[in-house]
């Protein structure tokens, strides 16, 4: 389940798919494991430093962070999820031994660390589970910015009549339930938002697992026109 959902909010973080809030809640943990995880994560550059000129670049800029970011997230995720595998699958045979010696071995062996899960691997997963969230929405707002000529337009003139440089700003953040991104420029005194211009690019689970069905079958949601 982490797994489809990784995978398929990756993709649309690739190429400017909106995950909504709480649309990853189905990964988080429960009495059903997940079998393995995401193994690799398209290669992401390394992030450019350079002051933005123009509203395209500053989002592009963060798509790569967050994209880095996420990289991280999800092999994070998957360590998590390899330990709560180790444990859950001991404890799938054991509730299926059928012999009292088969039965006595597999309870000595649920009695280890390394076979058994605590409140804090839990957490551990669940953390990992919301910052792959997280993350793949934020790279995804950002690309979906970057492509979005009306609100980049906005914004280079908004700093143009402000006489503001784009890539001083202080902060950039993005709120999904509002769809609203809002820029703060502190050596300036402004921060404005800009809100509704990602309405299309919204992704809830369902479109998360149907991405991950099709990049395991071809790789990438770029090769996708359109986009499932």
């Amino acid at each position: 389940m982490s797994i489809q959902l990784g995978v398929g909010a990756t993709g649309y973080a690739e190429v400017g798919g909106v995950i909504e809030d709480g649309s990853m809640n189905d990964a988080y943990i429960s009495t059903a494991m997940l079998s393995a995880y995401l193994d690799a994560v398209d290669q992401v550059m390394e992030h450019d430093y350079a002051t933005a000129q123009t509203a395209e670049q500053l989002f592009i800029q963060e798509h790569v962070a967050s994209m880095n970011n996420l990289a991280l997230a999800v092999d994070t995720l998957g360590d998590a999820t390899s330990v709560l595998m180790t444990a859950t699958s001991v404890a799938q045979v054991a509730s299926e031994a059928d012999t009292a010696p088969e039965q006595v071995a597999l309870q000595e062996m649920l009695a280890t660390d390394e076979y058994s899960i605590d409140n804090a691997e839990v957490a551990t997963y669940n953390t990992a589970v919301e910052n792959v969230e997280t993350y793949a929405q934020q790279a995804g707002a950002f690309m979906a910015a970057a492509n979005n000529d009306s609100l980049t337009a906005s914004i280079d003139s908004y700093a143009a009549q402000n006489n503001i440089v784009i890539g001083n700003y202080s902060a950039l953040t993005y709120t999904q339930s509002i769809d609203e991104f809002v820029i703060t420029w502190d050596n300036y005194g402004n921060a404005t938002g800009w809100n509704g211009y990602l309405t299309n690019e919204m992704k809830d689970a369902e479109d998360i697992y149907g991405a991950a069905t099709y990049i395991m079958q071809h790789g990438s949601l770029a090769n996708s026109d359109p986009q499932p």
